[in-house]
């Protein structure tokens, strides 16, 4: 056997043994969880009627309250929207500040723990801080979804530009261009198709989170969600699931056409 055919096996085996190991502590996990959560199977077997019952509730739904519906709906909508451009907007600038390649230690490091702390506040205490400070309506939503998009976008803008190639960035170098002038003409033409992917994909996931933002008084259709199922309204209830899943059906299908155009 030749030295590389031993190195070959070796790392097979290595491989192996890692695969086994990965396994084995996903099925531990497994056990754990399921026993630490104290998981009822026969509980969740005698759901099905209660679920079926609750869902009976819900049918024929009240078609009456749909122009109500349709105006939450798209007040959410204005709030993603919104707050999606106001995180664009402070992103571009984190985004550059934070990419290792772009800023010294001391300015992108700061940064990404910044950001990584931003990202780790939950969005409905962020909610219901905006709230706090600045009243009921629309406007905390905005500023809730704003500040915890930030912490997302701006960490994908800044691995973008960090995956540009050295040498993209050379050519400009050495013609004299200034820092502005090589992420205008060096970066940009690399980075936007990720950038406009990843923007559409967190403005996607606004309209999502969004929808409960009324549940703390932030605007939107949630106070028409917690306002129907705590007065047992499941009638109304289900006129409002409906037009919330041709909404979000409908997000989905104009990011998708876009994000084709961009391929």
């Amino acid at each position: 056997m030749t030295s590389e055919q031993r190195i070959s096996q070796q790392r097979r085996r290595v491989a192996d043994w890692s695969g086994f190991m990965v396994t084995v502590t996903v099925g531990v996990l497994v056990v754990w969880a399921w026993v630490a959560t104290d998981i009822d199977t026969g509980r969740l077997a005698d759901s099905g009627g209660r679920i079926g019952a609750f869902l009976g509730r819900m049918f024929p739904p009240d078609w009456s309250v749909l122009p109500t519906v349709i105006d939450g709906s798209l007040e959410t909508f204005h709030i993603a929207l919104l707050g999606t451009i106001a995180s664009i907007v402070l992103s571009l600038v984190l985004g550059v500040l934070a990419a290792r390649t772009v800023t010294p230690p001391f300015i992108h490091m700061p940064l990404k723990w910044l950001l990584a702390a931003i990202r780790a506040i939950p969005l409905i205490l962020v909610a219901m801080l905006m709230v706090g400070a600045v009243g009921l309506g629309p406007l905390p939503g905005i500023l809730a979804i704003a500040f915890h998009s930030t912490g997302m976008l701006a960490k994908f803008y800044a691995e973008a530009i960090e995956g540009i190639p050295a040498g993209s960035l050379a050519a400009l170098d050495s013609a004299g261009a200034t820092w502005l002038q090589k992420l205008r003409f060096g970066a940009w033409p690399l980075i936007a198709p990720d950038l406009v992917r990843d923007t559409l994909f967190r403005f996607e996931l606004n309209i999502r989170e969004s929808l409960v933002l009324g549940l703390v008084g932030a605007g939107g259709i949630g106070f028409y969600i917690q306002t129907y199922v705590r007065t047992f309204q499941y009638d109304k209830a289900a006129t409002l699931t409906i037009v919330v899943v041709i909404f979000v059906v409908l997000i989905e299908l104009v990011n998708h056409v876009v994000r084709a155009a961009l391929k």
